[in-house]
């Protein structure tokens, strides 16, 4: 059992927890996720590792609820425990891998929306820890679903919060921002967008006219998160590729949005997953290479 040690509503809907689990918090890196589940029979649930703390063996998640598990599990309570936690799963970010004094060298543009701001957070703090300021763009529809801006603040070199409504902050959409720097003339050498689908592809679509690199994570896409189900399959540069156990993490300016979405429509229904596993067949599933 893995206790939960701090259980706190961050803003309608949206939920972060530390849970004791010393194995994940020991080996686990900036980019990856674990599975949780409430019990032996529960739902498996990928979520991403938000941070972690390794004295305390403690790592910390945030959700966002969704469906029937991820409501349960937001009425768990500090002292309550989850039957599981698998992980760290996932390939660490490609920043970690690199030498933080080059890194230093580097200008990198964070574009976290929505929940996405809670796997871009860890990266950020990672290079706060080690030097490297990064800027980072927040967005959200209102100022009511903003999430971690304080903690974010601590750790980024220019923090720039935007809200689709113009409640706080800039007013408009992440892509508006990323705009206005590059014309107040900000140059940057790779961008990291985190968040729905569609704001990672309409990010994708600018910073490409910009010749930007940039990466996105398809976290928000996973449901297995071993490869078996096929929901995160997607394609990358013409490639298969599955986000659990291939990414999260992938060049966003290879990434077929389009397809990724119709696939996350169609894997809704019991009938669209059938007709994925019929068209896609020994691709549907990544980790057998078979529909069984």
């Amino acid at each position: 059992m893995y206790k939960i040690v701090k259980a706190k509503e961050l803003t309608a809907n949206i939920y972060l927890m530390d849970v004791v689990a010393p194995r994940v918090a020991k080996y686990c890196e900036p980019g990856q996720f674990v599975i949780v589940r409430m019990g032996e029979d529960g739902e498996r649930i990928p979520l991403t590792i938000c941070d972690y703390d390794r004295e305390a063996g403690t790592i910390t998640i945030v959700f966002q609820c969704v469906g029937a598990s991820t409501k349960m599990m937001a009425s768990l309570q500090e002292g309550d425990s989850f039957h599981d936690v698998v992980g760290p799963l996932g390939c660490p970010s490609d920043l970690v891998k690199e030498d933080p004094e080059s890194l230093k060298n580097k200008k990198i543009l964070f574009v976290a929306g929505g929940v996405g701001t809670a796997p871009v957070y860890p990266q950020v703090k990672w290079l706060h820890e080690r030097g490297v300021d990064a800027d980072v763009i927040m967005g959200s529809k209102t100022k009511d679903l903003l999430i971690l801006e304080k903690e974010m603040e601590a750790v980024a070199g220019n923090l720039y919060v935007t809200t689709d409504d113009g409640s706080y902050g800039r007013s408009g959409m992440v892509t508006q921002v990323i705009k206005d720097l590059v014309a107040e003339g900000h140059q940057y050498d790779v961008c990291i967008a985190i968040g729905p689908m569609i704001m990672m592809k309409f990010v994708c679509l600018l910073t490409k006219e910009l010749n930007l690199p940039t990466v996105v994570s398809l976290n928000p896409i996973m449901v297995d998160g071993t490869g078996m189900c096929g929901a995160c399959r997607v394609t990358v540069g013409g490639k298969v590729k599955f986000a659990c156990v291939d990414g999260p993490e992938f060049d966003g300016h290879q990434v077929n949005f389009d397809e990724a979405m119709r696939r996350q429509t169609m894997y809704r229904t019991q009938e669209g997953r059938a007709m994925l596993k019929l068209e896609e067949g020994d691709t549907h599933h990544g980790g057998c290479g078979n529909c069984q």
